[in-house]
């Protein structure tokens, strides 16, 4: 049996929509807010519900052979995972997005608030932007309304809540969707049942 961690939300729903594409019956998941793991096992698959966040260490210590995650969460945690397949699920996008008019300041330095510390660093070190980042855990459109930061790297799919808090996406520091990840050991002990999954979702993209 694959054990496979994935995350609740939007994701999770995509993700069940992707396995009945590939005759993979999951919907039981939605149904249970409540149940954190499932076992389908005609399917040979056991779902173990987590936050997205956790995803990679799941996965990355063994705890489950694969697991279905964002590629942000990937590039900021920088798990030591394999990652054979974009599903093409959860797509959004990473953007620097501020008041109007921040981009004609003519500052040295910025201060950004993100969720994101390592992936705001690295985009803006990339640009030789010397910046002061801001680690916050939520509600990260309020920042630069209040005047915490200049301007804030964050998640967006649709951008209405940047609109909402008269915030405009400035630039898009990546292009994000949801991986298909898998533990390195695994891969080898159940190398066939891993790949031939890997196969069926590729194909019910």
């Amino acid at each position: 049996m694959i054990t496979i961690a994935t995350p609740r939300g939007r994701l999770l729903e995509e993700t069940v929509e992707l396995f009945q594409r590939a005759s993979i019956e999951i919907t039981e998941i939605i149904k249970d807010s409540r149940k954190l793991i499932f076992e389908f096992k005609q399917a040979g698959i056991k779902l173990l519900i987590v936050r997205p966040t956790d995803v990679g260490s799941y996965v990355e210590y063994g705890a489950a052979d694969c697991g279905i995650v964002g590629k942000d969460t990937l590039i900021e945690q920088d798990c030591n995972l394999y990652e054979p397949l974009d599903l093409g699920i959860g797509k959004c996008k990473m953007v620097v997005a501020a008041p109007k008019g921040f981009g004609k300041s003519s500052k040295a330095s910025l201060r950004i608030a993100t969720k994101y510390p390592k992936i705001a660093s690295d985009f803006y070190n990339r640009k030789g932007i010397t910046t002061e980042v801001i680690k916050l855990y939520g509600s990260v459109e309020l920042a630069p309304i209040v005047g915490l930061c200049d301007a804030i790297v964050d998640l967006t799919a649709t951008g209405e809540t940047l609109k909402k808090n008269d915030l405009e996406i400035v630039e898009v520091v990546e292009e994000i969707s949801a991986k298909f990840v898998v533990n390195k050991v695994s891969l080898k002990i159940k190398s066939r049942e891993i790949k031939d999954l890997i196969v069926r979702l590729e194909k019910a993209r």
